[in-house]
């Protein structure tokens, strides 16, 4: 009788476990409970898309994390004790995830301040020596991989966050941290309109980050520690 009883305690949770799959997509369930579904972005505008995203970049991200370059404690608490080859499957998971975007938010900018973004992502500002979003992000802001993200699809919110975390130090990368420096260049209004100008885009069909060399072919603006040569 004990025997009989033990079985079926056992049995449904022998049963439960045979039928979880042990692979890469089911362990990171816990990474789309916030990024959604094959890491596309929750609904809150805040969490940030990450499918898509180039492997460089994602690495990097988990890396910084991990290391306390970046300051999110669920992030830190979740990578903290994972090795380099493990981020790095990680990231070369989402980033061959390519489920289709949301339509963009909507905005209560004015027409002024949407063109003021514009104008800072397309053209920057050479008075203050502030190089063009495009010029590093791809002229259709679809990044450059390996480890350059692009702009499109990304809330506004999380936006403004992140320029506001360069800002104050609370995010960093490899120095030199050539995003820093452009963060710390921008005013409150600047940080608020190319968010809200970002944020409306269409993501252009054929959205993958386009292929760029790591070799010394890329020419960016400023020298970024993240994009080793």
């Amino acid at each position: 009788m004990y025997v009989m009883a033990l079985m079926a305690v056992i049995s449904p949770a022998a049963s439960l476990a045979q039928s979880i799959p042990d692979n890469l997509a089911q362990r990171l369930k816990a990474c789309t409970t916030c990024h959604g579904a094959e890491g596309r972005a929750a609904t809150d505008g805040f969490y940030p898309r990450i499918a898509g995203k180039p492997a460089g970049y994602l690495y990097n991200q988990l890396v910084n994390f991990r290391d306390g370059k970046r300051s999110y404690p669920a992030m830190r608490y979740m990578v903290g004790h994972m090795s380099d080859a493990y981020l790095k499957e990680i990231a070369e998971y989402f980033a061959l995830q390519h489920p289709p975007y949301g339509a963009p938010q909507a905005t209560e900018a004015s027409a002024q301040d949407l063109e003021h973004g514009r104008t800072l992502v397309m053209q920057g500002d050479k008075s203050r020596n502030l190089p063009a979003c495009v010029a590093c992000h791809g002229e259709k802001m679809t990044g450059i991989a390996p480890f350059i993200p692009g702009l499109l699809g990304v809330p506004r919110d999380y936006l403004v966050a992140q320029l506001g975390a360069w800002q104050t130090g609370s995010r960093r990368a490899h120095a030199p941290d050539c995003m820093q420096q452009v963060a710390k260049k921008l005013t409150p209004q600047d940080i608020a309109s190319l968010a809200a100008w970002l944020a409306i885009q269409n993501v252009p069909t054929g959205n993958n980050a386009i292929a760029g060399s790591v070799n010394g072919d890329l020419h960016l603006p400023l020298s970024c520690g993240s994009v080793p040569r």
